[in-house]
This record gives C-alpha cells, structure tokens and sequence, in this order.
C-alpha cells in the first residue's frame, strides 16, 4: 500500500519535532519520535553508534554543553514506502554555542506504530566540503 498524503505529513512532523524537543531539553518526548530500539549511527561524526533510546538520551546528557543551540531540519522528502515502513532524507543545520555552524544529512528510516511514524534507524553524514566540478 503507497503512503498516504497523511502519512507522509505525519513523517516529515516526527522528523522536524526532533530538533524542537531536543533544543527544549524535552529528552523524554522523544519516545514519541524514536522506537524503544533505534540506532542512531553518528559514526561519520567521530562518535560510537548509539542503540536504544535510552542511549540516545544519555548521549545528549553526556553531551552537556557540547549540545547544539538549535538543530534546523530542512528539504525534508520521503522518498519511499511500502505503507509500513517509510526512507526519507533531509538536510540538517547544527548551530552550536561558539557561533560555529555545521551542516549534515540525515538518512532516516520510520514504521508505522498504530497512528503515528517512528525513526527506527538515523544515519548522520555531515557535510564537510563543498560541490567542486
């Protein structure tokens, strides 16, 4: 069954909350974003693979003040599904507390639970150099 124009709402909603319950300090809202088992691969970043949600959240506690200000989710597209489990890529923007800003894609695949679309699996890959020809 293709994905519906509501689904496809509900995706790109789960994809952008992350930056806003992240920014607000609002870890345990991420149970509405993530599954129980997530992987959250920032490996590209210099980091460990991150699984489970649990993790994920003593990830950001660790972090500290190393946390991104703002996260900025842009061009968000679902590029495809099968009516339970959806791909979608987007670009994100870190800004960061010295005023350093980074650049990333994020490569995300969500199922479906009952109503509602959650990020199984996240894969970070920052963007470090420019389109040369």
């Amino acid at each position: 069954m293709p994905l519906t124009t509501e689904d496809r709402l509900a995706i790109t909603d789960a994809i952008s909350l992350h930056g806003h319950y992240a920014d607000g300090g609002e870890l345990d809202r991420m149970a509405e974003l993530f599954t129980e088992d997530v992987v959250h691969d920032v490996t590209a970043l210099g980091f460990d693979r991150i699984e489970g949600r649990a993790a994920l959240k003593q990830a950001a506690l660790d972090l500290g003040d190393g946390n991104p200000l703002a996260h900025h989710v842009t061009n968000v597209v679902v590029t495809g599904g099968d009516g339970d489990r959806a791909h979608a890529v987007s670009k994100a923007i870190a800004v960061l507390a010295d005023g350093r800003c980074g650049s990333a894609a994020y490569e995300d695949t969500l199922v479906r639970d009952g109503d509602r679309w959650l990020i199984s699996h996240r894969t970070i890959r920052p963007r470090r150099a420019p389109l040369t020809p």
